[in-house]
């Protein structure tokens, strides 16, 4: 979220950390319309545990400000850790903390400046006296917020643009919403920075009928190629087996770390060994594609070999991809 964070557009992917229920719309609601009306992806990250009623309330609030996606930060992790892990699944470009809780928000800004994201953490000009802050202007969502806000009776009641809380404190709801930015003390590893966004429901499906017929294609000219050899000093060298053998790997795994779906992947490979058990078969004037031998055993089990290599490996975490480059951001 660099300063024009809500006027870049749909390759802004922003995680919000915020303590309990009810944060996400008080502190942040406005941007979080903004944003989504922007096109960008948002998600919001919990600290706590949500009881049925509190993700109720959560789901209408965050329908209201056009967003949906949230989650409460997994346990069992330390929480700088468990926030890395969260940054890098949603290949987040930013982070904007609302959460008042001293670790929670120092873990946020030790995540995401361990990525070489910037943070931005939701303060008033009382909170931050002498500091600059950034102003995101919400005007055209401040009713998205509004009614976001009417989903947490009790915490508060809202009347006109007023927020009365139960501790008997008021305070005025204003069509802006400020944040303190803190840059991070290096750039983002390349991995991270230049991490796709993800897929929507209709480039995935596009990517995956893609995946499956050139998995299909690369099936029919590996079964066709296999048989090859190339002889050198009287030795037969299996010249085309070896050829199929890369360029099925090359395949899978440049479609992993590219695409970085599984999904997609996985149809490549469905594509890849249907077409090589089908031709397998006898055909029906007894011809065979792949003959019983070493090379034809060899062409039907080590491409699956391969695809579940390829499909079970694990996602690295960026940190562990690349070191860290020093410099100011």
């Amino acid at each position: 979220m660099r300063a024009p964070m809500v006027m870049s557009g749909s390759g802004e992917r922003i995680l919000f950390v915020h303590d309990r229920p009810g944060d996400e719309s008080a502190l942040t609601g406005g941007t979080i319309a903004r944003l989504r009306a922007d096109g960008a992806r948002v998600v919001v990250l919990y600290a706590t545990t949500l009881t049925e009623t509190d993700a109720a309330a959560v789901q209408a609030a965050l329908a209201a400000l056009s967003a949906r996606s949230w989650h409460e930060l997994p346990r069992g992790l330390e929480p700088s850790s468990a926030l890395h892990n969260e940054i890098d699944e949603l290949g987040a470009t930013a982070l904007v903390v609302g959460a008042v809780d001293d670790v929670l928000r120092d873990a946020a800004t030790v995540a995401a400046h361990a990525a070489g994201l910037p943070v931005f953490l939701a303060r008033t000009v009382r909170q931050s006296p002498g500091q600059r802050l950034v102003a995101i202007d919400v005007g055209a969502q401040l009713e998205q917020k509004l009614r976001a806000l009417t989903h947490f009776p009790a915490r508060w009641n809202v009347t006109d643009h007023r927020r009365d809380l139960v501790d008997g404190t008021t305070d005025v709801i204003t069509d802006t919403e400020t944040f303190l930015q803190t840059n991070a003390p290096y750039p983002a590893p390349p991995q991270l920075a230049s991490r796709p966004a993800r897929l929507t429901l209709a480039n995935r499906s596009l990517a995956g009928l893609g995946g499956l017929l050139v998995g299909i294609l690369f099936g029919v000219l590996g079964t066709i190629a296999h048989q090859a050899t190339l002889t050198l000093f009287g030795i037969a060298l299996p010249i085309g087996l070896t050829i199929a053998f890369v360029a099925i790997a090359a395949l899978l795994l440049g479609l992993r770390l590219v695409i970085g779906d599984r999904f997609v992947v996985g149809l490549a490979a469905t594509g890849l060994l249907v077409t090589i058990f089908v031709l397998s078969l006898r055909g029906s004037g007894g011809s065979v594609l792949v003959p019983a031998g070493l090379p034809g055993t060899l062409w039907t089990v080590v491409p699956a070999l391969i695809a579940a290599f390829v499909l079970a490996w694990p996602k690295l975490p960026p940190r562990l991809r690349a070191p860290h480059q020093g410099g100011g951001a």
